[in-house]
């Protein structure tokens, strides 16, 4: 009793264990990317602020992910600028959620190229087809988006495509 009391003791001081490998980071923004984007879009929980400003709403609610309203002027040229993003994201009553960058893919293709964007080192998601449009608007080219939930909490991470807790009607 005593010797096998030793010898565990023995084999437990060379044996290390060996950690259960770490789960990768999901991407997230530091405290002062996202004091940025907050002041840049506060302004926007009136959404009567956003239709002023040029955002146009569009007609469906996207599960996950709520009202888009865009900015043509944004969505259509190829820069990607943290303080004016081509989407902002609303609940059925009008509650801001959060921000959405997009861009369109030089070459339309679903073939992951070298121009994919980035927001602060976070890689845009895609190269993915455009989403349905309303009937009588133009579709939705080949594009890379990255949404960002700063103002609805988000369980699957804050710059994750979908969030379970928006819904449609």
């Amino acid at each position: 009793m005593i010797f096998s009391k030793m010898l565990a003791a023995s084999v437990a001081a060379f044996v290390t264990p060996i950690p259960a490998p770490a789960a990768p980071a999901a991407p997230a923004l530091t405290g002062a990317q996202r004091a940025v984007l907050i002041e840049a879009t506060s302004r926007y929980h009136d959404v009567r602020t956003a239709l002023a400003a040029g955002y146009l709403r569009t007609d469906m609610c996207v599960p996950g992910m709520g009202y888009h309203y865009a900015h043509p002027g944004y969505s259509a040229d190829q820069a990607i600028d943290p303080v004016l993003p081509e989407v902002l994201l609303y609940d059925r009553k009008g509650r801001l959620l959060g921000i959405e960058y997009f861009k369109a893919d030089a070459d339309g293709s679903l073939t992951t190229d070298p121009d994919r964007p980035t927001l602060f080192g976070n890689r845009f998601d895609g190269p993915m087809t455009g989403h349905e449009v309303p009937h009588g608007h133009p579709p939705m080219p080949v594009h890379y988006d990255l949404h960002v939930w700063l103002y609805q909490l988000n369980p699957a991470g804050e710059l994750a495509t979908t969030n379970p807790q928006v819904t449609c009607p």
